[in-house]
């Protein structure tokens, strides 16, 4: 009797359990058919009307400051684009070049390799550029840099006075065969007179101008020394020295002739001399 009423018991336990389980399956499925019923469209919103600009509103970019002069921002452009090109200018349109290859050939010709250095015969060079052309110099800040910075010229015409005493000089110290040459290569009419040579051709004609009376200079200097090797190499062939180097017994005498004849002066006197002609 009483395994009976357990049997029953658990059966109903049975019947239960699968009841609630049934419910819970049910509730599952309903709230997954509630979440997963599609939404209606959404109609779209009606696109704003723009807001008009005002009309009092424009861009302006000042270039000029309030004196009319150039601002700061513009002047210190020009300053940075002045210094990439600086070497360039200094090479081309200058007496640098000539300088430094008279002083290059020098040491070359008394036998010293490395003594004076490139960066002694560049600084001094370089100097005696500013000493030749501080007229040039002047002129420019003058009649270019200083207006432009006042406002009383514009660009262009700051470039225009600047090129006038630039051209001067070149054309004072161009041969006329060098500008000659360059006019033929560029397919150009002859100009009038040397001033009037435009600086696209004033500027080769210039530098080769310079090359050949630097190597004149050279030559000139190189004539005493040549004369100091020859003297010691015919004394160590008679000698029979023939495997001492002549550069050894030749050097101490170049240097003795180069200092007595006080040869810096002479050399550095004769490039500034050769620019006062014009």
């Amino acid at each position: 009797m009483r395994g009976g009423l357990a049997l029953t018991a658990g059966r109903i336990a049975v019947v239960v359990l699968l009841a609630l389980v049934t419910v819970y399956a049910v509730l599952l499925v309903t709230s997954a058919a509630v979440h997963a019923a599609p939404v209606g469209p959404v109609q779209p919103s009606a696109p704003a009307t723009p807001t008009p600009a005002p009309s009092s509103g424009t861009l302006s970019l000042q270039i000029n400051a309030p004196d009319n002069g150039p601002s700061s921002a513009v002047v210190t452009l020009i300053g940075i684009t002045l210094l990439s090109v600086a070497p360039a200018l200094l090479l081309m349109m200058s007496s640098f070049t000539k300088i430094f290859v008279v002083l290059a050939m020098t040491r070359n010709a008394l036998s010293l390799q490395s003594v004076p250095p490139n960066q002694v015969l560049a600084g001094l060079a370089l100097f005696l550029s500013l000493f030749i052309m501080w007229p040039v110099v002047s002129d420019i800040n003058t009649g270019a840099v200083q207006p432009y910075l006042s406002g009383h010229l514009d660009f262009a015409g700051a470039f225009n006075a600047a090129a006038g005493p630039l051209s001067k000089f070149m054309a004072a110290h161009t041969r006329q065969e060098d500008i000659a040459l360059m006019t033929r290569a560029a397919g150009l009419p002859n100009p009038a007179t040397p001033a009037d040579t435009p600086l696209q051709t004033l500027i080769p004609a210039f530098m080769i101008s310079e090359l050949r009376a630097a190597f004149i200079i050279g030559f000139v200097v190189f004539i005493p020394f040549l004369i100091i090797d020859l003297v010691v190499s015919a004394a160590l062939m008679s000698m029979g020295m023939m495997m001492l180097p002549p550069v050894m017994i030749s050097l101490p005498f170049k240097i003795l002739l180069f200092i007595l004849v006080d040869g810096w002066d002479l050399i550095i006197t004769a490039l500034i001399q050769s620019y006062r002609g014009g």
